[in-house]
Formats: structure tokens, C-alpha cells, sequence
């Protein structure tokens, strides 16, 4: 697996990007960049604009207006293909656990030896030895989950979007997923995670993206934002307030 160093670390950033549907404005966030030195989560309420702006990022959504860049270069083919997206359903192929895994790593050319370790390497990482030969439809919630995780970072990705990986599951699965994630993040796998839980932003985030009504309502490093946030949007929201 890739190891980077801090010096390596790229820049994700938008601008004056603005998504609208029906007359009504999803998304305007004017300036964002993420430097990747650790797990960055968005957080908000429902409806806040949280996925949309993680689909954004990926490139799975062209905004209306505005753009973003990698290290100042627009989004392009060659950063997409170094991104992996695990959504908070997954959607698993009608085959065994392994053979799931076989999948992405046979699309990149790995021999079958290479290809046989690799697995071997993954399931270990996701704790999923024993359901090698299991189909992937009959897993778990938290296990399918992590067969999502860990088929996304078979791809070797310089950054891993997951959009509320534990959002329906049990404090057990959401622990072993956590640490997934923050080995994961160890290695330099920049991760940019959407959640609602101020418990897990405690535990996993670098830093905090806040959102509101579509907004950047706040962003700067974790402690800062759940501690002594600046906006009332963000104080609310970590106090355990509606936010509207």
C-alpha cells in the first residue's frame, strides 16, 4: 500500500461552486480547501447539503456554476481515478465476499497470484476471514459495510469519500469501521466523511466542515468546532439544538 508523507499531501478546493433545482439553491459554498492531514468530516443536519457537496468533491455531480481543483488544476479523469466512494447503502455484487474484491483488483491488471495475497491482505484488514466464500448478499449490515470500505480501498486511493458508512448501525460495527477508517487514514488515504454524529467527529475528525441551508457554516480543525465553535449555526448544532 501507498504510504504518503505530509509534503505529499494535495489540496482539494471549491470555488464559487452553486448547485440550484426549481429555483431553489442546494448548495453555494465560495471558498473550501481540504488539505488531507487527516480524516475531515462534514457535518449538518438533514438537508444541510452534506452528500450533495461530497458528490460534488468526487465529481459524481457537475454543479451549476463554479468548479474544483486539485492543487489548483480542475477536477480531471486522472484525479477521479484516484478517488473511491463508499455510500451509506452499498451496493454489493451477487458473488462471494472474495470474489467481490477479486473484481476490482482483476480490472487492474493483477495477476492471479498478486490478486489471491491482496484479498488475502484485505479481508484481514476488514476482520472478514472467516466469510471469504460467503456471499456478499447474506452479510450483515456492518460486515457488508466493511466488504464496501475495503473493496474501495483495493482501488489504492489517494482519497476515499464516504458518505455516513455507519449511519444504521450498532455501536460494535460502527467501532470496527471507525478503525478501518482511521488505519486507513494512518497510511495517507486522505478521507472525507459525511456524518451527523458529534460522538464520531470526536473520534475520527482532523477537521470539521459545518453546513447549513446548503452553507459552509464553519471549517477549521476539530477541536476548534466542537469546542468553541464561532457561528450559532455550529454552536446549536454541537449543543444538540434544531437547527433551521
Amino acid at each position: 500500500m501507498r504510504d504518503l508523507v505530509p509534503e505529499m499531501v494535495k489540496c482539494l478546493s471549491v470555488h464559487s461552486l452553486q448547485i440550484s433545482r426549481k429555483g431553489k439553491t442546494l448548495l453555494q459554498v465560495p471558498e473550501l480547501s481540504l488539505m488531507g492531514l487527516g480524516p475531515t468530516l462534514i457535518l449538518g443536519p438533514n438537508g444541510a447539503g452534506k452528500s450533495l457537496l461530497l458528490r460534488c468533491l468526487h465529481g459524481l455531480i457537475v454543479p451549476d456554476s463554479g468548479r474544483v481543483q486539485q492543487d489548483g488544476i480542475a477536477l480531471n479523469a486522472y484525479h477521479k481515478s484516484r478517488q473511491a466512494m463508499v455510500f451509506q447503502r452499498p451496493v454489493l455484487l451477487r458473488r462471494s465476499v472474495s470474489a467481490n474484491l477479486d473484481f476490482v483488483l482483476k480490472r487492474q491488471g493483477m495477476s492471479r497470484a498478486i490478486r489471491k495475497s491482496r484479498i488475502d491482505e484485505l479481508l484481514a484488514e476488514g476482520g472478514l476471514e472467516g466469510k471469504a466464500r460467503q456471499s456478499a448478499r447474506s452479510l450483515s449490515g456492518g460486515e457488508a459495510q466493511r466488504l464496501a470500505i475495503l473493496r474501495a480501498l483495493a482501488l489504492d486511493p489517494e482519497t476515499l469519500f464516504l458518505d455516513e458508512p455507519t449511519s444504521s448501525l450498532d455501536p460494535g460495527a460502527t467501532q470496527m469501521i471507525e478503525r478501518m477508517i482511521l488505519r486507513a487514514s494512518n497510511r495517507g488515504v486522505r478521507i472525507v466523511m459525511v456524518s451527523h454524529d458529534i460522538g464520531q467527529a470526536r473520534r475520527l475528525a482532523a477537521d470539521i466542515v459545518m453546513m447549513q441551508a446548503g452553507h459552509v457554516v464553519e471549517h477549521g480543525a476539530a477541536k476548534q468546532v466542537l469546542d468553541a465553535p464561532t457561528s450559532d449555526a455550529a454552536r446549536r448544532f454541537v449543543a444538540g439544538g434544531l437547527v433551521t
